[in-house]
């Protein structure tokens, strides 16, 4: 393979992708979390509780591969296995099945922990004048921040 030369130093490449790293990390334990929590939820908001899981699921599923293929764009293998995200992610396994008000408080932390993420990706990645990445984690952020505020206002 030729010698990537995208206007990006090398070691810039590499910061950022290391950022962006925590961030698949983060996405794919709150994708894996919503995903179970979709599966498992019960009570009176069932119903509604299960269908608006599986759309932040889903829409995380085609999240995980972008921020994934924008490391691989830089040059940089993206991680792919449990451990590594466990290491990686600031989001933690929940045990057993929570009742689903406590599943909306920890997917709304999720997804604040996801925005934090961002913000980390986002300050090195403008730093480094990487637009790509800096279109890439705007535009995660925003989602992540107005899915968090719709989470916030089931349990108010």
């Amino acid at each position: 393979m030729t010698k990537i030369d995208i206007g990006i130093k090398e070691q810039d490449r590499i910061d950022v992708a290391e950022r962006l790293k925590h961030l698949l990390a983060d996405s794919y334990t709150l994708y894996l979390q919503t995903h179970n929590f979709h599966w498992n939820v019960t009570g009176p908001h069932f119903s509604e509780l299960h269908l608006m899981f599986e759309e932040h699921y889903t829409e995380l599923s085609t999240a995980v591969d972008e921020i994934a293929e924008r490391i691989r764009t830089l040059d940089v293998p993206a991680p792919g296995t449990y451990s590594e995200f466990a290491k990686l992610s600031r989001i933690k396994e929940v045990e057993g099945v929570p009742e689903a008000k406590e599943m909306v408080d920890l997917l709304t932390s999720g997804h604040e922990s996801v925005v934090k993420s961002c913000r980390d990706v986002l300050e090195i990645a403008q730093q480094a004048n990487d637009e790509s990445t800096v279109a890439l984690v705007s535009d995660r952020m925003r989602v992540h921040e107005k899915t968090a505020w719709m989470l916030r206002a089931l349990n108010q």
